[in-house]
């Protein structure tokens, strides 16, 4: 495992009593563990062991479903919003 030299403070924007998750690798601040996970299965995915594999692929599965499902939110609202301003042309 490759640790290169902490990253400037004033390179992030971290609140002074906030304790972030930080990557091993590079020191970078997260404010959740599972997009620190994230972030080393991306960037430092050579140094990885394979349980940390697992969480990685495990945490990415979980975020492409959010996704996926916010996509599909986002599709509903337009159409909805798109027979709404259709009826109210209609109308008026």
């Amino acid at each position: 495992m490759t640790i290169t030299s902490p990253p400037d403070p004033d390179a992030y924007d971290v609140p002074a009593g906030a304790d972030p998750a930080r990557c091993p690798e590079c020191g970078r601040p997260f404010v959740r563990a599972e997009l620190r996970t994230l972030h080393r299965g991306q960037e430092h995915g050579e140094t990885l062991d394979q349980d940390e594999r697992d969480a990685f692929e495990d945490i990415y599965e979980a975020e492409s479903e959010r996704l996926r499902l916010f996509r599909l939110k986002a599709l509903i609202a337009l159409i909805v919003l798109y027979f709404v301003l259709l009826m109210t042309y209609a109308l008026v």
